[in-house]
């Protein structure tokens, strides 16, 4: 601690940092460093998840361990892949939709300053492509709650977003070290090894929990695009929290990787969560070194 009684300058310039002026004025430099060091931490990638077997799926596969950051749970790890090594932090949403979701890049983005964030976890198909426990890797999202009332009906005004073009390169690098469709295989716990393919493409995002494969929004999401692969409830507030950040800690970059557990269609049930939900997170740890991270 420091004692300041007044400043004298006989000339020149002169830089004050750190300092306080007047008469019996303090500052405790060594108290706000700790604050700041305890408070900021680094990672090249931020991961967002939403369900309990989402992030279970993550912490496992990519090796993270819970750590408290200013009382948000986050968890940590270092991932070494293919000769790159990669510092994860993570952190599960407080709830399902859009608006949890831009709360959850907020806090990574002020916490971690990550490169890229990448929002893992599940989500429906509604394209004969992906099958169930297959896994979509994208960097377009169609946001398709965007609309007006009329008496003639609803009318959906769809707004598409894509990711910056260097993550758009690192998946097509992705794609063509593995092939496209990849094929990938698990084993867990000595149990039967299942095969899955990871496809690339848009998928649209919204509030609503789709159970109906006729329903007027795939009709809508198939009309505005017939590659649309599946349907999720967050990737939309990711790309708008993206859009929408300003400040020296900004990221760079999004991803979205959703592992496919059912069809959007009345046959809709929590049976494949935990399956689809690990096909996602071994796919991540898969992309992690093509991502673009600056190392330094």
């Amino acid at each position: 601690m420091s004692v300041n009684s007044g400043i004298v300058n006989h000339g020149g310039s002169m830089e004050i940092s750190q300092s306080a002026v007047g008469h019996g004025a303090t500052v405790s430099v060594q108290a706000d460093l700790d604050k700041e060091s305890s408070d900021t931490r680094r990672a090249d990638v931020g991961v967002i998840t939403i369900l309990t077997e989402e992030a279970a799926a993550v912490h496992a596969v990519l090796g993270l361990q819970r750590t408290q950051t200013s009382g948000l749970p986050f968890f940590e790890g270092t991932v070494n892949v293919r000769g790159t090594t990669t510092r994860v932090a993570a952190i599960r949403a407080l709830s399902q939709g859009q608006r949890s979701t831009v709360m959850a890049f907020d806090h990574l983005r002020r916490h971690y300053n990550p490169a890229v964030v990448v929002l893992t976890g599940i989500g429906g198909g509604i394209h004969p492509d992906p099958a169930i426990g297959d896994v979509v890797v994208t960097t377009r999202v169609v946001y398709y709650d965007l609309r007006k009332e009329t008496p003639d009906g609803r009318r959906r005004r769809g707004e598409e977003r894509e990711a910056p073009a260097p993550v758009g390169h690192a998946v097509n690098s992705f794609f063509i070290d593995f092939g496209e469709p990849a094929r990938f295989q698990d084993s867990q716990d000595n149990g039967p090894i299942r095969d899955y393919q990871v496809h690339t493409g848009p998928i649209g995002s919204g509030d609503a929990v789709i159970a109906d494969a006729e329903s007027e929004i795939i009709r809508y999401l198939k009309a505005f695009n017939d590659k649309i692969l599946a349907v999720d409830m967050e990737a939309g507030g990711l790309t708008q929290a993206f859009h929408e950040q300003d400040g020296p800690q900004a990221v760079r970059g999004w991803a979205v990787v959703r592992g496919i557990s059912d069809g959007a269609n009345p046959d809709k049930d929590d049976n494949y969560h935990d399956i689809a939900a690990r096909h996602a997170a071994i796919v991540l740890r898969s992309l992690l070194p093509y991502l673009p991270v600056d190392k330094s």
